[in-house]
């Protein structure tokens, strides 16, 4: 079997639009390479915005508890204690309290 002329025509014109059908899918792969690059950046940005919001609601509600240990200390401090103090909260016209907490 020889080739026949339009045979060997077909093929290059076939091989042709292979060719360029491959030109066009490895152009489409650059952009989807980098298109996926972009895309793990701002995930990356986004993980890295979240952790800090994250330690940020942290470090407030540790300030917080800090702040309301605190005043809890000072109020305990403030106040007298004791069995006197016991009874005057139940009954404050009743008792008279003079020593108060150091």
């Amino acid at each position: 079997m020889s080739k026949t002329p339009s045979l060997a025509s077909d093929l290059a014109v076939t091989l042709k639009i292979v060719q360029s059908e491959i030109k066009t899918l490895r152009e489409k792969a650059v952009k989807v390479r980098a298109a996926i690059k972009v895309a793990r950046a701002n995930a990356k940005t986004e993980k890295t915005i979240a952790r800090q919001a994250k330690k940020n609601v942290a470090s407030v509600k540790k300030a917080d508890r800090i702040a309301k240990l605190e005043a809890k200390l000072i109020a305990m401090k403030s106040a007298p204690v004791g069995r006197l103090a016991i009874k005057a909260a139940k009954k404050p016209s009743k008792v008279k309290i003079t020593k108060m907490a150091a």
